[in-house]
């Protein structure tokens, strides 16, 4: 174990996951059905230290390169900040109840999403497993109390900081959304 790998594995981690960021989507999921921070939580960290031990593989067996995969991420990034930033809703959650919310969207693809899963790839070039999984597990932490506080989180905001909040993180998604797509869409079109 290496703390300065661990420390780092989580920064980064936290940086791409950016569950402060996804506090308006976690709002907007929470207005439509409940949401266990539990399940949430639990699916994340299994997605993401399944996607670290044998995620190159499954997109390698399915014929999936990384690059294809985080610009199919980055399309899905796009439309959801539309979302946001227009106040349109794309995704219909006709039947969606508190367990499927907590998978579908707020799990995957909002919190272990294309470019989180793209990332633990990055990373483990760089540094050991187990300083990854530590990074990883210490996001679950933030992730678990962000959750938990959301209705608190929501009151402070009150509807009209929750709204500009909202267009204001819908703007950063969609550049990460476009940045994560011209970073990967090059690979695709000379690769």
């Amino acid at each position: 174990m290496n703390f300065n790998e661990i420390l780092s594995s989580f920064l980064v981690l936290f940086a791409v996951i950016d569950v402060l960021g996804a506090i308006p989507l976690i709002i907007s999921i929470k207005e439509k059905t409940e949401i266990r921070p539990g399940l949430a939580t639990l699916v994340t960290a299994v997605i993401m230290i399944t996607f670290l031990f044998i995620g190159e593989s499954l997109l390698g067996f399915v014929g999936v390169d990384i690059g294809s995969f985080a610009v199919a991420g980055s399309i899905l990034m796009a439309i959801i900040a539309f979302e946001m930033l227009l106040g349109v809703q794309i995704f219909k959650n006709d039947d969606l109840d508190a367990a499927t919310a907590s998978v579908v969207p707020l799990a995957f693809p909002l919190l272990a999403g294309a470019g989180s899963l793209t990332t633990i790839l990055s990373i483990r070039a760089e540094y050991q497993t187990i300083n990854i999984v530590i990074g990883i597990i210490l996001n679950m932490i933030f992730i678990f109390i962000v959750l938990r506080s959301v209705n608190f989180i929501q009151k402070l905001l009150g509807p009209v900081g929750a709204k500009i909040l909202n267009k204001v993180f819908g703007i950063i998604l969609l550049a990460i959304a476009v940045k994560l797509f011209s970073a990967n869409i090059k690979t695709l079109l000379l690769g």
